[in-house]
């Protein structure tokens, strides 16, 4: 396995626990040594992607990166099943709502399409979809992200433009008490926050793991919207609406 691949399968794991040791860490792939792991580990410290710890501990660091839809959609899955059905509740027959891409809201995109609802979204996952449905779904036009499976740009600021949705359903990289609600992209964090200037109410659909992390561009205000997630976190809740367990 080469270091790039090794690296990446390193900040996987880190990313769905908060603290592990080296020894354990090795236990998800042992094909590779603890000393080749010390080095990788080493490697991803001095770009600032990983902390190590004394005693051996290691865990990810605050600021995060985007990962892999296929790797996102593997992390917190009962977390982002149990804030889809919360958020389906939201949603009333009849309304125009705006689903952003994303793991989370690609399982409330699920969860919505017996609705009888106009869906307007960024979101290609849907393209994945067969069978039949009451939803009504709008794919924007824009600029495609294979990555993280989204549509972005001028274009699709233009289309969003052009749309009162009821309600918005936004993902996000990572929230803060100081930074707000923040995305790895320009154009993505562009994206989410023109949304929120056109709908009547926004919500923003994140686990628990994404609590006091920031990524690298501010996209909105923690004021902006009503956090659907797994779990209550008591500062975060002074700061905005919260809708969870």
């Amino acid at each position: 396995m080469i270091p790039y691949v090794r690296q990446e399968k390193i900040i996987e794991i880190l990313a769905n626990k908060e603290l592990i040791k080296i020894e354990e860490l090795q236990k998800f792939i042992p094909e590779v040594s603890i000393s080749t792991l010390r080095r990788d580990l080493k490697e991803l410290e001095n770009v600032n992607k990983v902390q190590i710890l004394s005693g051996g501990a290691v865990k990810i660091c605050s600021s995060v990166s985007e990962l892999p839809m296929a790797t996102k959609s593997s992390l917190q899955t009962k977390e982002k099943h149990y804030i889809a059905e919360l958020a389906a509740r939201e949603v009333s027959v009849g309304e125009t709502i705006y689903l952003d891409s994303g793991s989370t809201c690609t399982v409330l995109l699920k969860e919505l399409l017996k609705k009888d609802i106009r869906i307007i979204t960024t979101n290609t996952d849907v393209l994945r979809l067969t069978g039949n449905f009451d939803a009504e779904i709008t794919i924007l036009g824009g600029t495609y992200d294979p990555k993280i499976s989204s549509l972005s740009g001028p274009l699709t600021e233009a289309n969003i433009k052009k749309y009162v949705f009821d309600k918005a359903f936004l993902g996000a990289n990572g929230i803060d008490l100081k930074f707000g609600v923040t995305t790895p992209n320009l154009v993505e964090a562009t994206k989410k926050k023109t949304v929120i200037d056109y709908t009547k109410e926004a919500f923003l659909l994140c686990d628990s793991s994404k609590f006091h992390k920031t990524s690298a561009v501010k996209s909105f205000d923690l004021n902006e919207v009503v956090l659907i997630t797994d779990k209550l976190d008591s500062e975060l809740s002074k700061k905005m609406k919260i809708i969870a367990r």
